[in-house]
């Protein structure tokens, strides 16, 4: 093969019919299991519910991932049997963290707005690859049947790095190895918890590093919420046993009050 000077082009695979793009639900076996209790559910589980189909990762941050379509989930698993069933009503509960991307070192991915054949690290980043002698180092000599189409909406799940120069600069059986589960591929962390009381929250201040996420639990028998002082976020009402998740990425203080109770103030030190 010839080395090209751009980026590796997937025009020829596409007109060989080797290029496809689909989107497929993830459906998993019609053997449908008795209902798991939401407490039950853990960390690093595949969990659905009772009347649609898609399955999702539930991360050790609280929220449930999204698999974009069976490819993606394939790339992870082998199989459904794993997965585990809960109501619809409980699979609400638990809100969406955004979608899973590609295993790391799995497949080559390309969208069909652009030619540019990409690798996968971690954390959804991608890379070009150069040329075709580059892919065959990285993924054999049957290298263009190990390409998938990423749908044009769900590329933007991906971080564009640099491209690659030569195939020493990535290793797929390395990449594979350190991505042993999503959690580590999107480097997620266990939640903080903040409880409300009925007149006050535990703790009122919380000191935390940026990126990580809080869960704000009402843990008391009247309605409460945990509303930015400045407006810009809130938890919306909730009632006694709800409870809400977010992301504080951005450093400073962020004071908050129950919209309920102008007396039950608290603070996030977010460093």
């Amino acid at each position: 093969m010839t080395k090209t000077t751009t980026l590796l082009s997937a025009t020829a695979l596409a007109m060989l019919g080797l290029i496809t793009l689909a989107f497929v639900s993830v459906v998993p076996s019609a053997n449908a299991e008795t209902l798991v209790d939401l407490e039950d559910i853990e960390a690093g589980d595949l969990i659905r519910g009772e009347s649609y189909s898609a399955v999702y990762y539930y991360g050790v941050d609280g929220f449930r991932y999204v698999f974009p379509n069976d490819k993606t989930y394939f790339t992870w698993y082998e199989n459904f049997d794993d997965v585990k069933w809960i109501s619809d009503g409980d699979l609400a509960d638990i809100q969406i963290g955004g979608n899973v991307t590609y295993k790391p070192g799995v497949k080559m991915i390309k969208i069909n707005s652009d030619p540019t054949v990409y690798v996968v690290g971690s954390g959804g980043e991608i890379m070009g690859i150069p040329s075709e002698d580059v892919a065959e180092e990285l993924y054999g000599s049957n290298w263009n049947q190990q390409i998938d189409d990423v749908a044009d909406g769900f590329f933007s799940n991906y971080e564009m790095g640099l491209e690659l120069e030569m195939a020493s600069q990535y290793d797929p059986e390395a990449e594979q190895a350190d991505a042993f589960s999503i959690d580590a591929d999107k480097e997620l962390m266990i939640y903080l918890t903040v409880s409300i009381l009925d007149g006050s929250y535990s703790p009122s201040e919380l000191e935390l590093d940026a990126g990580r996420a809080v869960r704000f639990v009402n843990n008391g028998t009247e309605k409460h919420t945990a509303s930015a002082d400045d407006g810009s976020w809130g938890t919306g009402t909730l009632n006694a046993g709800e409870n809400f998740t977010r992301y504080f990425d951005e450093e400073g203080d962020y004071d908050f009050h129950c919209a309920y109770h102008d007396d039950m103030t608290g603070t996030l030190v977010v460093e």
